[in-house]
């Protein structure tokens, strides 16, 4: 009989449940060991979203916590570590929050949701009103952190009083952490209410890690190094270990052994190169890892079904802002050109400001190349001089992701231009070839092209067919269809003008050789030969026109069919 394999954890957080519900769980107990080994008292952890950040505070928190069952680090890279695990594990009071839940339009509502996570941490040490070691006076402040209407300046102290109280009440200090602690900041500075949240999370850590005598050791992750003069100002004992950090590289994300013994283990290790070319390709510190988000949903669904597409999952869980204010600085011929070549696989040298706060990331295109490699759209191949770096787009799923910004940004600025939208349409309808013609170089002009070296000419051949759709389409009231089929294979689009009586045959061709010519007849001739029309003439539609287009690079040319 066979073994029954163990669940994939997709989105599961809390690393106990992983241990005890029979997940598969990829061993990154390293990270405790080298924490351990070299730690500052505050240790704070950028990596973009989605790189197992939250389970890496689980863990921690499960390791050094008093309570639960340690058996749960059984059989993992920790436990050969003995001396360690005597002197650390289930030794600590632990309080550990996640600022994620702060997310709200307005600072009143943020906030409520922040004393809400205080509260949460710290009702799990309700024994400390039963403790004899904390005074009356001690207890009271203990309860103003269970009040439901927590003022600022409490909110402010609670983790530091927290620390205290468990200190107090178990002779020893106490581990800290703070997951997610840029996403209130993220947030308000989006909804426009940043620098009382600045402040806010400012006092609060100000509290918890510098003026916190209770505290043996904190740790804080987040997707943007906040720089230290506006958050942690006076924290002298802070190490930053961001994504070109060689130290804990290994830690966030999955290596590709990891990846390939996964799907080894699922049976589908011949989904490996996929797998690889679309979720690796991030390069932290010495390492080249995958985002494990994609890898557990990639092979979830082969689970479903071993002939599944890989699919974009990581553009579901961000909003992907970056690379749209990224694109729509593209008006700027050098960033355009530079979109052009990173998309086509290049790679391009930048300086990159690892410490921005939100107000600055859009202020300057500079610190939108910042943004995008801190939050993963970018990645680094390799060092250049000083704080330049070699700069790329990690990998096919993140591509896609510019890919599509690139198509929506086209489409808003054909809407935008109505003039030369509808001059287009009308030269097309009255067989203004010459017009259709100029018209159409205009817009490959203006667009980021997606030049791909690697593909094949029937994929070239999908980006030109996707402007040209990305024009007609806005014409609401035509009928547009594309590869729809008809006769005896598939058009490439067809357009039936609001007037009802005319249908406009268009295929597109990609001239390898530069000889556009050729392909126009090409195009001709497959129309011809496919018979696209008949259907046209059985609903009675006489009228009907068919273009040839072929496309190189970002010239064109255009013919018409004799009758």
């Amino acid at each position: 009989m066979e073994m029954r394999k163990k669940k994939l954890p997709i989105g599961i957080e809390n690393f106990e449940e992983i241990r005890k519900e029979d997940f598969y769980y990829i061993d990154k107990t390293g990270l405790i060991v080298e924490l351990l080994h070299n730690w500052g008292a505050v240790n704070l952890f950028t990596r973009p979203r989605r790189f197992g950040k939250s389970l890496n505070m689980s863990m921690l928190e499960h390791f050094f916590s008093l309570d639960g069952d340690k058996s749960i680090f059984d059989g993992l890279e920790i436990s050969k570590e003995t001396s360690l695990c005597e002197e650390y594990m289930g030794k600590y009071p632990v309080v550990s929050i996640s600022l994620k839940g702060m997310d709200a339009l307005n600072f009143e509502r943020a906030f409520r949701m922040g004393a809400r996570s205080v509260r949460r941490a710290a009702s799990k040490a309700q024994y400390l009103l039963e403790s004899d070691a904390l005074s009356e006076s001690d207890k009271l402040e203990y309860q103003s952190l269970l009040n439901s209407n927590m003022d600022e300046s409490t909110f402010c102290d609670s983790l530091r009083i927290l620390s205290e109280m468990l200190e107090k009440h178990h002779n020893t200090k106490v581990i800290l952490l703070i997951d997610e602690y840029d996403v209130p900041l993220a947030k308000a500075h989006a909804n426009g209410y940043y620098d009382q949240m600045i402040s806010l999370i400012r006092s609060l850590l100000g509290e918890a890690l510098k003026t916190n005598a209770s505290l043996k050791l904190a740790v804080l992750t987040g997707c943007l190094r906040i720089s230290k003069e506006s958050i942690f100002t006076g924290l002298n004992n802070l190490k930053i270990r961001s994504v070109t950090d060689v130290r804990f590289d290994e830690y966030f994300g999955f290596t590709d052994t990891e990846v390939k013994t996964l799907l080894g283990y699922y049976g589908y290790p011949n989904s490996y190169d996929v797998a690889k070319k679309w979720y690796n390709g991030y390069h932290f510190g010495n390492v080249d890892v995958y985002c494990p988000w994609d890898v557990l949903n990639y092979c979830d669904s082969l689970l479903d079904d071993e002939e599944a597409q890989p699919e974009n999952y990581w553009i579901n869980t961000s909003s992907n802002d970056a690379v749209k204010r990224f694109i729509q600085e593209s008006a700027n011929y050098t960033t355009k050109r530079e979109i052009e070549s990173l998309v086509a696989g290049e790679v391009i040298t930048k300086e990159i400001h690892q410490e921005l706060t939100y107000p600055e990331v859009y202020q300057t295109i500079d610190n939108i190349w910042s943004l995008l490699f801190t939050t993963g759209y970018l990645t680094q191949r390799g060092k250049a001089e000083g704080r330049q770096m070699k700069l790329a787009i990690p990998n096919l799923e993140i591509r896609d992701i510019y890919v599509t910004q690139i198509m929506e940004f086209f489409k808003e600025n054909v809407q935008e231009d109505g003039d030369t939208l509808n001059r287009f349409c009308d030269a097309l309808r009255n067989k203004d070839v010459e017009n259709v013609e100029k018209i159409f170089t205009e817009y490959l002009r203006r667009t980021i092209s997606i030049r791909d070296t690697a593909v094949r000419t029937n994929m070239k051949e999908n980006f030109y067919h996707g402007v040209l759709l990305g024009i007609l389409g806005v014409k609401n009231r035509w009928g547009i269809s594309s590869n729809r089929e008809m006769g005896e294979g598939y058009a490439d689009i067809l357009a039936e003008p609001d007037t009802g009586d005319m249908g406009i045959i268009i295929e597109v061709k990609y001239a390898h050789d530069g000889d556009l010519d050729a392909a126009c007849k090409e195009a001709l001739k497959q129309i011809e030969y496919t018979r696209y029309e008949d259907d046209l003439k059985d609903d009675g539609v006489e009228n009907i026109l068919k273009y040839g287009i072929a496309c190189y690079k970002k010239r064109c040319r255009v013919m018409l069919a004799e009758k």
